[in-house]
C-alpha cells in the first residue's frame, strides 16, 4: 500500500467512519438549522482554542529558507477553497495524491509536497487527527515543512481575515472553528489524539475479558524475525473453564442455509417453529425474535438488502423515483455475486462496513432521537475508538477478489449513500477481504454438521474458516475483535465454542493456564482420523493451514511428528505470509 493510499485510508475513517457521511452531516448542519439546534443540544464539544503561535520565525528544514516558506504560505492562502462538500472531498483527495508523487521526486520537491499535504489540512474536518496521521505517514523532512507553514498561518494576525476565511462555521460544535491546524495553544488536545493513537492497547481488549495483547518476535520464514501481536491470559485459568465469551462484530450463514428458514439470519440460531419473515428481503432472512430482525436492520441489512433510507426517517427522505429503481438493481446483483460465490468474506466484508456507518450515524445524532439505531460494539475500556480503529491493526493476506466483486459492492453503496462508495478502491477492498479471510471463525454447534455440500472450487480456492472440527462442519462464519488475535496451535491452549447455539464465541481452556500464558486455538482439525496414519493426519491439516492461512506451522507438535515421520528439514517452516499494514507498523515504531 503506497502512502498516499494509506493516508485517504486511515483519514477517510479517523473522525467519522467515512469522510463523505461525514460530509453528508456536515451539509446537514449547515442547511438545516433545526438539525443543527437538534445537535448542539444534546451533543456540545469544546471548541479548538486558536492562538498566535509565540514564535515569530520559523526554523527552516529540509534546507528551504523561511522566506520561501513564507511566499508559499501567502500563496496557498490567496487560493480560493472549494466551496461544498463534495468539492472539498475531492480537492482533499487530488492534494494527498499530488503531495505524494511530489514526495518521490526528491529533495528538490519537499516544499511543493508540503504545500500540497497542507492545502488538504486547510479543507480536513479534523485537522488534529490529520496532523497525526501526516506524522506517521509523510516522510521526516516534508512533514517538518508542513508544520512550519502550520506555525507560520496561525501566528499571522490577519489569518482569518485574507484568503478563504473560516472553513467551518463558528456556531459549528462538531468541527473545528477554522479550517487551518492547531497552534501551540492545542497541543494538550494534539497529545490526547496521540495517546489516542499510540495507546491503543492499553484499552484493548477490555480487562473484564481477562486477556491482553502482547508483541513478541518469531520467525518470518526468511532467515530473520518479525513482530507479531499475541493473547495472553491476565490470570490462572484451570482446564474446562471459560475466559470469556464475544459476540460478532457481524456474522452470516453458509450460502446453502441462507434462505431456507432454519437458521436465524443475525444471531445464526437453529429455529424451532415458525421464524419471522420480513414482508421484503433480498436474502430471504428469517428471524429467531423480533429483538434480532431489529438489531440486523439497524447494523447493516437496512443499508445493504432493504430500499428503505439507511439513514434515520427524522433526518432523510425516502428514496423514491429512479435513484430506487438503481439502488433495486444494484442489490439484486450482489447478490446473485454472493449466491455464486458461495463464500461468506464479501458479504462479511459489506457488513462491516454497513455496521460502520450504522455505528458513526448513532454517535452524531442525539441520544434517543432514534432509538433502534445500532451502537458500536464494546471493545475497549474507554478511548473513543472506532470499528475502523479495531480492523485496521489486524493481520491479513494479500488476496484478490474476484474481478467484479469490488464493483457490485460500490454500486449498492453508492445507490444507498451517494459518495460512500468513493472510499471503497479496490486496494481497500482487497485489504478487508483478506483480513475477513484471515481472521474469521466458523460457527458450529455441537461437533459440527455432516450435510454441508462438497465445494466445487479446486482446494486451495475453498474458504477456510478458524473452525476446530473443521470448516465443512460449520454453518455460519463470525468475524470477532479480540478472537481475531488468537494465533494457531497443533495442540492449542483453548477452543472456540458456541454452548449457547448462537454465534456468540466461548473460549474454554484445553488444559490449565498461568498468568501471562499465551492463548492458541487450533484453525482446522487437528485429530488423527481413524484411516489415518500419524504421518498423513500431519500432512492433512499442514496442507490446510497453508491453503487458508498461508503459513508453515512451526508448532512444537509438528516438530516432534516431523521427526518421527522422517521429515527432519523442511524448507518452508516458519514462512508466514500474513502481514499488517504499513501505518500500523509505522505507528508502532519506538
Amino acid at each position: 500500500m503506497n502512502r498516499s493510499t494509506t493516508i485517504l485510508t486511515v483519514a477517510s475513517v479517523a473522525v467519522g467512519g467515512v469522510v463523505a457521511y461525514a460530509m453528508y452531516f456536515d451539509y446537514k448542519r449547515r442547511t438545516d438549522a433545526n438539525f443543527r439546534k437538534q445537535l448542539r443540544k444534546e451533543k456540545k464539544r469544546v471548541k479548538q482554542s486558536q492562538t498566535p503561535s509565540e514564535s515569530g520565525q520559523p526554523s527552516t528544514g529540509g534546507g528551504v529558507n523561511a522566506n520561501d516558506l513564507r511566499s508559499a504560505l501567502e500563496g496557498v492562502r490567496n487560493e480560493e477553497v472549494p466551496p461544498g462538500p463534495e468539492e472539498k472531498e475531492q480537492y482533499f483527495m487530488k492534494q494527498v495524491g499530488m503531495g505524494e508523487q511530489l514526495c518521490a521526486q526528491g529533495p528538490a520537491f519537499h516544499l511543493p509536497a508540503a504545500m500540497c499535504f497542507y492545502r488538504a489540512l486547510r479543507v480536513y474536518p479534523s485537522p488534529v487527527e490529520l496532523i497525526v496521521i501526516y506524522e506517521k505517514t509523510v516522510p521526516p523532512p516534508v512533514f517538518q515543512l508542513v508544520m512550519e507553514l502550520t506555525n507560520l498561518d496561525v501566528s499571522h494576525d490577519s489569518s482569518l481575515a485574507q484568503g478563504s476565511g473560516p472553513l467551518f462555521d463558528e456556531e459549528d460544535e462538531l468541527s473545528p472553528s477554522r479550517g487551518g491546524p492547531p497552534s501551540d495553544a492545542s497541543s494538550q488536545e494534539w497529545d490526547n489524539v496521540k495517546d489516542r493513537v499510540e495507546g491503543y492497547y492499553t484499552f484493548f481488549p477490555p480487562k473484564a475479558m481477562n486477556v491482553a495483547v502482547e508483541t513478541i518476535n518469531v520467525p518470518d520464514g526468511k532467515g530473520g524475525t518479525m513482530a507479531k501481536k499475541i493473547l495472553v491470559v491476565t490470570q490462572d485459568f484451570e482446564a474446562g473453564e471459560t475466559i470469556y465469551k464475544e459476540d460478532p462484530i457481524t456474522a452470516v450463514l453458509d450460502a446453502d442455509i441462507q434462505g431456507k428458514g432454519t437458521h436465524c439470519s443475525y444471531c445464526l440460531r437453529h429455529i424451532q417453529g415458525d421464524p419471522i419473515r420480513p414482508t421484503s428481503d433480498r436474502l430471504h432472512s428469517v428471524y429467531c425474535s423480533s429483538d434480532c430482525q431489529t438489531h440486523h436492520k439497524a447494523h447493516s441489512q437496512t443499508l445493504l438488502f432493504t430500499l428503505e433510507s439507511p439513514l434515520p426517517a427524522t433526518i432523510s427522505p425516502e428514496i423514491t423515483g429512479q435513484p430506487r429503481e438503481e439502488r433495486d438493481k444494484a442489490q439484486i446483483a450482489f447478490v446473485e455475486y454472493i449466491k455464486e460465490s458461495r463464500k461468506a468474506a464479501p458479504e462479511l466484508v459489506a457488513r462491516f462496513i454497513a455496521r460502520q456507518v450504522s455505528a458513526e450515524t448513532a454517535k452524531m445524532l442525539p441520544r434517543g432521537m432514534v432509538p433502534d439505531l445500532a451502537s458500536e460494539p464494546v471493545l475497549t475500556d474507554g478511548g473513543e475508538y472506532s470499528l475502523y480503529d479495531h480492523l485496521e491493526r489486524l493481520r491479513y493476506l494479500e488476496v484478490q477478489p474476484a474481478e467484479n466483486e469490488t464493483s457490485v459492492l460500490k454500486e449498492v453503496l453508492q445507490t444507498a449513500l451517494p459518495g460512500l462508495e468513493q472510499f471503497l478502491t479496490d486496494e481497500r477492498h482487497a485489504t478487508f477481504v483478506g483480513k475477513m479471510s484471515y481472521n474469521s471463525y466458523g460457527v458450529y454447534f455441537g461437533e459440527g454438521r455432516e450435510d454441508k455440500p462438497e465445494p466445487t472450487a479446486r482446494p486451495e480456492e475453498v474458504e477456510k474458516t478458524r473452525t476446530p472440527c473443521g470448516t465443512s462442519k460449520q454453518i455460519g462464519t463470525g468475524f470477532y475483535g479480540v478472537s481475531s488475535y488468537i494465533s494457531h496451535n497443533c495442540a492449542p491452549s483453548a477452543k472456540p465454542v458456541f454452548p449457547t447455539g448462537t454465534a456468540q464465541l466461548h473460549l474454554t481452556t484445553t488444559r490449565a493456564l498461568k498468568k501471562g500464558d499465551e492463548i492458541t486455538v487450533a484453525y482446522v482439525d487437528v485429530s488423527q482420523h481413524s484411516e489415518e496414519t500419524l504421518e498423513v493426519a500431519r500432512r492433512r491439516r499442514r496442507t490446510e493451514l497453508v491453503r487458508g492461512w498461508r503459513f508453515a506451522c512451526s508448532c512444537k507438535r509438528c516438530a516432534e511428528e516431523g521427526l518421527e515421520g522422517g521429515n527432519e528439514s523442511e524448507s518452508e517452516e516458519g514462512r508466514d505470509e500474513s502481514r499488517v499494514e504499513d501505518i500500523v507498523t509505522r505507528a508502532e515504531k519506538p
